[in-house]
């Protein structure tokens, strides 16, 4: 069962391009602005509009996060966010009109299952906006996990489908809900450890990633894993946390990303955690808010993969294989 953002007065909005493999997810509120903050794991990021989430910052709230393919070219789409926000005077009052906040973030989908001239536009974001909802989310491949792929350490051809996920957690009157774009370079793991998406042996077994980059003499160049893969993340609670400690919460939910996904945080992954609260909702305490996340991201990012459909000879989970 898909997670149900309205209990943090969230709407989802996906727009896929199944030909060029590519796609975009908005993230935005029902009815108005968000806290928001983040916290960067990897060290190959494509963001715009990150220090907007800085604590410090002068803005104090976003209107929407767009997580999208098509690399630093995918940036472009979040025109299309500030179009639809500002036709609806929402974002930071500057005397006759607003400027929409929309922090964004990217994954590199370029090419390896699709067009690498394909690349998500401000209308396709524009039109994810109008769309979203806030049940019922789509998972799997589409939006911006629609040409995400896993286990890319021994190339391109050894690797597995990648996707969209999305997980809930509740207690008493708490709820987390969690979003997970996987595209990593690393393996994906069960809660269990075992290995259930990554690089692949010739006869289909899991060569376990990890290891195989751990292996200096015979681990791939550094050139031939450039940085092509990220996991972007947002978590989400109806409990008001102020800036600080949302970026606490984005940082304590990052522990997911260490348990699900080995290797993360690479210097060839970038890696970004989000988090947003509802600045009008009840106070909430931090430590069970944290625990909350990181195992909703947890089940996310299982499900990014366990829903995912594969295409061009690599496979996805939900195909059965």
């Amino acid at each position: 069962m898909s997670a149900d953002f309205s209990a943090v007065d969230l709407a989802v909005g996906h727009a896929t391009d199944e030909r060029g493999a590519t796609g975009l997810t908005v993230i935005r509120g029902v009815k108005g602005g968000l806290r928001g903050a983040a916290c960067v794991f990897g060290r190959a990021t494509g963001t715009r509009e990150l220090d907007a989430l800085d604590p410090t910052h002068q803005a104090g709230r976003v209107d929407a996060v767009l997580l999208t393919g098509g690399s630093a070219y995918g940036l472009d789409a979040a025109a299309g966010v500030m179009r639809w926000m500002e036709e609806r005077h929402r974002g930071f009052e500057i005397g006759p009109g607003v400027v929409p906040i929309v922090p964004a973030a990217v994954i590199f989908d370029l090419g390896p299952l699709g067009d690498f001239k394909a690349r998500p536009t401000p209308d396709m974001a524009y039109a994810a906006c109008e769309s979203a909802r806030t049940t019922n989310i789509a998972e799997g491949s589409v939006g911006a996990g629609t040409g995400a792929t896993v286990g890319k350490a021994a190339g391109p051809s050894s690797a597995m489908k990648g996707g969209l996920g999305c997980a809930t957690r509740t207690a008493g009157e708490a709820v987390v809900c969690a979003l997970a774009v996987v595209n990593a370079l690393g393996d994906v793991r069960s809660a269990d450890g075992r290995i259930i998406a990554g690089a692949r042996g010739k006869n289909g077994e899991f060569l376990d990633s990890a290891k195989l980059l751990s292996h200096y003499s015979s681990a791939p160049k550094m050139g031939a894993l450039t940085p092509q893969h990220t996991t972007l993340c947002v978590v989400a609670t109806n409990m008001a946390l102020e800036r600080g400690e949302l970026s606490q919460l984005a940082r304590a939910a990052g522990a997911a990303l260490f348990k699900r996904i080995t290797p993360v945080g690479t210097s060839f992954d970038g890696d970004v955690v989000f988090a947003l609260c509802n600045p009008d909702g009840e106070r909430g305490t931090l430590m069970p808010l944290e625990l909350l996340a990181t195992a909703a991201l947890e089940e996310a990012i299982e499900r990014g993969v366990r829903t995912a459909r594969g295409r061009d000879g690599i496979p996805g989970l939900a195909d059965g294989k």
